[in-house]
């Protein structure tokens, strides 16, 4: 049976300020006074051992620290001192009584603080793939099925959205939702860990192992391609990179990953034919073994660093 994740999770530090009566702009400030605590106190203990160096040079004998006592601080190892009092909690309201600050504050804490948001590639790969997600319609709050998912997926790059239940005949091969689910499945099925790349210009960006843990080395840009050119014309999606891009713009997006390290690549994802593919195919995933992808690797030309 597949195992329901929860997609709304309250973020602990939120948690625990409101449970100190305290609000995120309380603790930033707090974050923020700390810091500068920090650097005073570093400061101070800096400006005394050069003192104390300073002193001993004149006598003409060397300084150890043990004579000092003076330790300077250390950001891994400073601690903030706690002998003051918390700034009083921010209100815009009427002042409450000491009968209403009695009361557990579990019932002020609010749901939902954060939630976590999915793109219709990640969420099926988690259903599909892995089972451990469950997708609940919000019209009759049951949980649907695999094949509606996969219908539902596609029918939402169609517009107008439909309210019925997916129709097999209105469903395509260059249906958006498809040509970025095989890229990523591809991918991920290859052991690399997938995440959106348009800060860098790009569809997709690959890590290793995640984005906390190392840099993206390799920057996705998807290309359909038609196995047949009739259907092309008529394609009612506006799918991106169809048409030969110009090299002003390649060598844009190559120039700008390539001063962050990482290299370009062009993901060729060939469409079927529609006249070799039966469109009843789409209605399960098992049309995805007609896809196929191609891979061109761009490295842009630096003299000054391939000079050996």
């Amino acid at each position: 049976m597949p195992r329901k994740v929860p997609l709304y999770a309250a973020h602990p530090l939120l948690v625990d300020s409101f449970a100190t009566d305290m609000v995120s702009e309380q603790v930033t400030a707090n974050r923020r006074a700390e810091r500068k605590q920090f650097k005073l106190d570093r400061a101070r203990a800096i400006a005394q051992a050069a003192e104390a160096a300073e002193a001993a040079f004149k006598e003409g004998r060397v300084l150890t620290v043990e004579e000092t006592g003076i330790v300077i601080p250390s950001a891994a190892t400073w601690k903030p001192s706690r002998s003051s009092s918390p700034p009083p909690p921010l209100s815009n309201g009427p002042p409450t009584s000491a009968a209403q600050k009695d009361q557990p504050l579990d019932e002020d804490i609010p749901e939902n603080l954060e939630h976590l948001q999915l793109t219709l590639q990640e969420a099926f790969f988690l259903l599909w793939t892995l089972d451990c997600l469950t997708v609940v319609d919000p019209n009759t709050n049951c949980a649907m099925t695999l094949q509606q998912i996969w219908q539902r997926f596609q029918q939402a790059h169609l517009p107008p959205y439909p309210s019925h239940p997916a129709d097999p005949t209105s469903l395509r091969f260059d249906n958006p939702f498809l040509i970025n689910y095989v890229v990523y499945h591809h991918y991920r099925s290859l052991g690399w860990v997938i995440r959106n790349g348009i800060k860098f210009c790009v569809d997709y960006l690959l890590y290793k192992r995640g984005p906390v843990f190392h840099h993206a080395e390799f920057a996705l840009v998807v290309c359909p391609v038609y196995e047949d050119e009739d259907d092309r014309q008529t394609c009612p999606f506006d799918l991106q990179n169809v048409d030969p891009f110009s090299w002003t713009w390649l060598s844009t997006v190559n120039r700008v990953n390539s001063q962050v390290q990482k290299t370009l690549v062009l993901t060729y994802v060939t469409i079927p034919a529609r006249s070799r593919c039966n469109a009843e195919l789409l209605a399960s995933p098992a049309c995805l073994q007609y896809f196929s992808i191609r891979e061109v690797v761009l490295r842009r030309f630096i003299p000054a660093r391939m000079r050996d």
